[in-house]
């Protein structure tokens, strides 16, 4: 028997399996459902009769929340600060989007009266950690409903909730000649399944949406100038601009250049091997140039600490573990290391790469006279005889062994 719950707020994207969810919801539960839909800056073909749709599903309303700004300067922004990416290659674009979804979410089950939150991710993936952890850090007296993980819920293939959809007259976003899960928001679009599962299989040219393939982009580079105050991206190209209005621009310019596209193989928090595509244009163009600033403000032990600890604030990003005292004392520790990250830098975008091409700052330690081969008055070579001996002592001491 399921329990009783009066109303519940689903987190609602119109996309396959919350399409589903919402009319199985008031099936099971037999209670009104409101569809929650967040703008993280997904486009706005996805939002597009959104309200309508989730109506036409069984919706009793449907609330649309403009995150986009709060996404890119609260979230991406410190994101990009920590300099962090999950196993090598991917910049955390969905995992980053989760937590600030969830909250409006409960927000929004505040304001509507509601004793439950409902969210679509399946048992095997990380959203139903980062959705239920978030849920349980901001408002542990709502009840959590997870449909994926209900014994009863029968819709477990992608195929059976088409069927589902089609015999209830809700129109979704796919087919099941070509089925891709995909997701999309201002810092990048992701996608999972279908031949991606396979990781023999290369992903063909027509995958990717927001950039395009590498023998398509221009034969000619092109150049963005970012300038950051304090290891915020303020402007591009001289215009001061907000942080969603930023990234957009060097997502339209990275993609163009076939910039920010990755596969691979990543390690699940439940412990499965996944394998999907990723593209993140102007996310990969910011971190470039962040990391290259960085390069010239950060002492040498400040910037080797801050690498071992953006480890960390990757894996708590990929786990769900926003909401948490260690991210806050991780985001207290970066706040320090930024405070000379200011600065220009000019990035080059060509044939799907993203390259330093000139760095600015006020701020800078490098010294010219000092990496000169040149030698100067500012340094002995002799001093560096006695440095090597101290240094290398314990070395000496095996002789030979």
């Amino acid at each position: 028997m399921a329990k009783a719950v009066k109303k519940i707020v689903l987190a609602y994207s119109g996309g396959l399996d919350t399409s589903v969810i919402l009319p199985w919801l008031k099936e099971r539960y037999d209670c009104e459902v409101v569809a929650f839909a967040a703008d993280v800056g997904q486009g706005a073909g996805e939002l597009e009769g959104i309200e309508d749709k989730a109506r036409t599903s069984g919706a009793a309303k449907c609330v649309v929340a403009d995150l986009r700004k709060q996404f890119a300067e609260d979230y991406c922004f410190k994101l990009l600060r920590a300099g962090s990416v999950y196993e090598h290659l991917y910049l955390l674009g969905t995992s980053i989007a989760r937590p600030l979804i969830a909250k409006a979410q409960v927000d929004c089950a505040r304001a509507e009266g509601a004793d439950a939150v409902a969210h679509g991710a399946t048992g095997k993936g990380n959203d139903q950690v980062r959705f239920e952890l978030t849920f349980m850090a901001l408002a542990p007296e709502l009840a959590i409903i997870a449909p994926w993980k209900d014994p009863t819920f029968d819709l477990t293939s992608r195929e059976a909730a088409i069927a589902y959809a089609e015999a209830r007259g809700i129109d979704v976003p796919v087919t099941s000649e070509k089925i891709y899960s995909r997701d999309r928001n201002l810092w990048h679009i992701s996608h999972e399944g279908a031949e991606l599962e396979d990781p023999a299989n290369e992903p063909s040219d027509d995958l990717w949406m927001m950039s395009v393939p590498v023998a398509q982009a221009p034969d000619a580079p092109a150049y963005a100038q970012i300038d950051f105050e304090r290891g915020v991206p303020v402007a591009l190209d001289g215009v001061r601009l907000s942080g969603e209005d930023l990234i957009e621009r060097l997502n339209a310019l990275g993609g163009k250049h076939a910039v920010g596209q990755v596969g691979l193989v990543e390690n699940r928090l439940v412990g499965i091997k996944s394998r999907g595509c990723y593209e993140t244009p102007g996310g990969t163009m910011l971190l470039t140039a962040h990391r290259a600033l960085e390069s010239v403000t950060l002492d040498r032990d400040t910037a080797h600490h801050k690498q071992q600890l953006a480890l960390k604030y990757a894996e708590l990003v990929y786990d769900g573990k926003w909401f948490t005292p260690l991210r806050e004392a991780l985001d207290a520790f970066v706040d320090a290391t930024q405070r000379n990250v200011t600065g220009s830098v000019r990035v080059k975008c060509f044939k799907g790469h993203a390259t330093v091409a000139g760095i600015e700052s006020p701020q800078s330690l490098y010294s010219t006279d000092l990496a000169s081969f040149t030698m100067g008055a500012e340094y002995t070579p002799a001093d560096a005889t006695g440095f090597i001996r101290l240094f290398g002592l314990q070395m000496r001491g095996r002789g030979g062994d």
